[in-house]
C-alpha cells in the first residue's frame, strides 16, 4: 500500500538541523570518517542537544494533533551510513520526536531523493545539496544558520517568516533593484501593479502553508500557524505584492513593508520559528535572535555576478 503525500507538507531535514552535530562534524573534517564513526558509536546513547530546525519541526509536528488528517510528515535526511545515524534516531526518540521515516544515504548527494520523497521543504547545513535542489527546482530549501542564543520559541502557534523577492517571488524585479537601482526598480512596479510577481522558489510552500491554514477548520485568525511577510519593499511597490497574493488566492497573517528599514527587531517582536531570506545582510543579525535560513539563487541567475561588485 503506497502512502499519499500530495495534502501533506512534506518537510526534508538534515541530522545537522533538526540536531547540533557540530561538534561532530568537526571531527569528520578533521580527522575523517573512521574518527568520526568511533566517536558516534561511543556516544550512540547520547542524545544530541538541539539544533536551529529542532522547534520549527517540534511545533509543525504538533500541528497533527489539531486535526483530523495528517498535514504534517518529517523526514531525517542524513548523508551518514545507517550505522552512525543511530545516534540521531535515538535522539529523536529521546525528545519524542514523531517522525518515522528517515533516510541514510552513504554519502550519495541528497537532492537525488527530494522527489523520491515528495519532499516540499528541505533544511541543512550543506551548501552543496542546497544549492542543487534550488536549482532543480524540486523543493524549497534554504542553508541554516547556526542556531541563535536565545530563542523562546511560541508553544501552541508555529510562526514562519519570509522575505519576498527571490524568495515568494522571483528574482525578476530584484534583478533591475541591483542593476538599475530603485527609481527603476519603482517604476517597473508601478507600471506592473496588477500584474502578478512570478512565483520564486518558495511559492508553493506559501501556498501549501495556507491550505493548511485553512484545513485547520479554526478560521484564520485562530490558526495555530501563522505566515508572515518581512519585506524591504515600500510604498508604492506594496501594491503588486498585495495583488499577486490575492491571485494566488494565498492568506498571510502579517506583512511588514520596511522601506529598509532592519529587519531584524520585527522578526524578533513577531518570534519566528524561522525565517527564510536571500541576503545575508539581513539574516546576520535576524539569526542571532531567531532561527534563520538562506535562499541561494539559482546557479544561473543574474544576481549571482551583480551581487558580486
Amino acid at each position: 500500500m503506497s502512502v499519499d503525500f500530495s495534502d501533506t507538507l512534506v518537510v526534508g531535514i538534515s541530522s545537522r538541523a533538526l540536531f547540533d552535530l557540530e561538534e561532530e562534524n568537526k571531527i569528520f573534517v578533521e580527522q575523517g570518517v573512521e574518527a568520526y564513526r568511533e566517536f558516534q558509536t561511543q556516544n550512540e546513547t547520547k542524545a544530541l542537544e538541539k539544533g536551529t530546525a529542532f522547534y520549527l519541526v517540534e511545533a509543525l509536528l504538533a500541528l497533527n494533533k489539531q486535526s483530523e488528517q495528517q498535514l504534517v510528515e518529517v523526514i531525517v535526511m542524513s548523508k551518514n551510513s545507517p550505522e552512525t545515524g543511530l545516534r540521531v534516531l535515538h535522539s529523536i526518540e529521546h525528545y519524542g520526536l514523531p517522525i518515522t521515516r528517515s533516510a541514510f544515504a552513504g554519502g550519495e548527494p541528497l537532492a537525488n531523493f527530494m522527489e523520491a520523497f515528495c519532499v516540499d521543504l528541505f533544511l541543512s547545513k550543506d551548501d552543496k545539496d542546497v544549492q542543487s535542489i534550488i536549482d532543480q527546482g524540486f523543493a524549497a530549501s534554504a542553508l541554516i544558520y547556526d542556531p541563535p542564543k536565545e530563542f523562546n520559541p511560541e508553544q501552541n502557534t508555529v510562526r514562519i517568516a519570509f522575505d519576498a523577492d527571490a524568495v515568494l517571488f522571483s528574482d525578476e524585479s530584484e534583478q533591475i533593484y541591483k542593476k538599475d537601482g530603485l527609481e527603476a526598480f519603482l517604476q517597473n512596479e508601478k507600471e506592473n501593479t496588477h500584474i502578478p510577481l512570478k512565483e520564486g522558489p518558495y511559492s508553493k510552500l506559501l501556498k501549501t502553508l495556507s491550505t493548511i491554514q485553512h484545513k485547520m477548520g479554526k478560521g484564520l485568525n485562530q490558526a495555530p500557524l501563522k505566515i508572515a511577510i518581512v519585506t524591504a519593499r515600500s510604498s508604492p511597490s506594496h501594491f503588486r505584492v498585495i495583488q499577486t497574493l490575492r491571485e494566488w488566492q494565498v492568506n498571510v497573517d502579517s506583512i511588514f513593508f520596511l522601506g529598509g528599514m532592519a529587519k531584524h527587531k520585527v522578526l524578533k517582536a513577531f518570534n519566528a520559528h524561522i525565517f527564510f531570506d536571500d541576503q545575508e545582510v539581513h539574516l546576520k543579525d535576524t539569526s542571532m535572535h531567531i532561527p534563520a535560513g538562506k535562499v541561494p539563487y539559482k546557479s544561473d541567475s543574474p544576481l549571482h555576478p551583480i551581487n558580486k561588485h
